[in-house]
């Protein structure tokens, strides 16, 4: 385990307040905050992480850490202490691959399960998406009697496009997504529009990684059984309102083409046959636009090609006391623009978008709300990165 520099609440070191600031255009809402810029206050709760993916927060002071080269640590956010957790699966931690995911399983008081998603290899050297669950023994700092649940289909010779998000629902079905994996043959043959194919989609699973009954490709025999919809590229964000159950994905887009969408069952959400995104270097549009096919769900918010894009990763609906003036509305971390866009909502459409944290130039791998408080912790994405913790000013 590399050195940690713990930090404690009364020591921070590196404090900042700052303003939100406007983003660029967008083709679903104005480049307007909601509401007026709100002042914040920013400060490290550790430092030291290898690129952070995701934060899981216990119902105490801890939260887990996972970083991508693989591994998983308990952070004490009242300490900065930082613990490393024994017990985690082999990962693949070459390109975009790694330990990625982390989630408290349902009724965690009671089971103490661990959700984990991580990139991992056959013995073939091609790998895929795994998803598995352990008990996570806090006095042993351990995780016990690790199960892989799932593992997309196929495993492929890349390193890239994993998606990798975890959310449960109300009926405690496990959704889990899964990237396209960087195929570049863009029509309709490309594995995204596949449903024989486990990749560029969002699984749902029972939380002991059997498939639902009521699963929307369950009676097609040339389906996979798993998938709830398809035609996504690299999603890399995954949350459910918590009043209205809709789930929110979001998802990276090729040259710009980011995405926010709400999802549906069985539904087809257009990569690469329809998109808002253009290719690297040429500029030339991918598919055609969502409007002009009828067997496409359009995104709820988009960053089109030549807006500069908003590369999205984890995020999530606030729900929280600290900022009630931002009750509902959405967050997602920023990678390539630095920044976590807020994203008002007026139910599941965007009526606007502004960005926080964009004088920082720092990479926003995720960004999740402290249940007991309210304030928003963000990982950033480096080699030598920081936990933050974001609270009002």
């Amino acid at each position: 385990m590399h050195r940690r520099r713990f930090l404690t609440a009364a020591g921070l070191a590196g404090t900042g307040v700052l303003a939100g600031c406007a983003g660029r255009s967008s083709s679903d809402a104005p480049d307007t905050p909601a509401d007026a810029a709100a002042d914040l206050r920013v400060e490290p709760v550790a430092e030291g992480f290898t690129h952070p993916w995701s934060l899981a927060f216990l119902p105490d002071d801890g939260v887990l850490v996972t970083e991508r080269p693989g591994e998983l640590s308990l952070l004490d956010r009242s300490t900065g202490a930082v613990q490393p957790i024994d017990g985690v699966p082999t990962v693949d931690a070459r390109g975009q691959g790694g330990l990625l995911d982390v989630a408290l399983g349902p009724a965690f008081a009671e089971t103490d399960l661990v959700y984990l998603t991580y990139a991992a290899a056959n013995d073939a050297g091609a790998t895929t998406t795994h998803v598995g669950r352990a008990r996570l023994d806090r006095e042993a700092a351990r995780l016990e009697g690790f199960d892989v649940l799932h593992a997309a289909t196929p495993f492929v010779d890349s390193t890239g496009h994993y998606g990798s998000r975890l959310a449960f629902d109300a009926d405690d079905r496990l959704y889990v997504t899964v990237g396209d994996r960087q195929f570049k043959n863009f029509g309709p043959d490309h594995v995204a529009q596949r449903l024989d194919s486990e990749l560029g989609v969002v699984l749902r699973l029972e939380a002991d990684g059997s498939i639902p009954d009521d699963n929307p490709f369950v009676d097609e025999p040339a389906a996979s059984d798993a998938i709830y919809s398809y035609g996504h590229r690299n999603p890399q964000g995954l949350t459910v309102h918590p009043e209205t159950g809709a789930l929110f994905e979001s998802e990276y887009g090729e040259q710009d083409g980011d995405e926010i969408n709400v999802l549906e069952p069985g539904a087809n959400y257009g990569w690469p046959v329809a998109d808002d995104g253009c290719t690297y270097g040429e500029g030339e549009p991918i598919g055609v636009a969502h409007e002009d096919r009828s067997d496409v769900v359009a995104p709820i918010h988009s960053w089109p090609c030549g807006s500069g894009g908003f590369p999205p990763g984890g995020m999530t609906i606030y729900a929280g006391e600290a900022f009630p003036e931002w009750r509902g509305d959405l967050f997602v971390g920023g990678l390539a623009s630095r920044s976590i866009a807020h994203l008002s909502l007026d139910g599941e459409a965007v009526t606007g978008v502004e960005r926080l944290l964009t004088g920082r130039d720092q990479r926003i791998r995720t960004v999740a709300e402290e249940p007991e408080t309210g304030f928003f912790y963000a990982a950033v994405d480096a080699d030598d990165a920081p936990i933050l913790r974001i609270t009002p000013a």
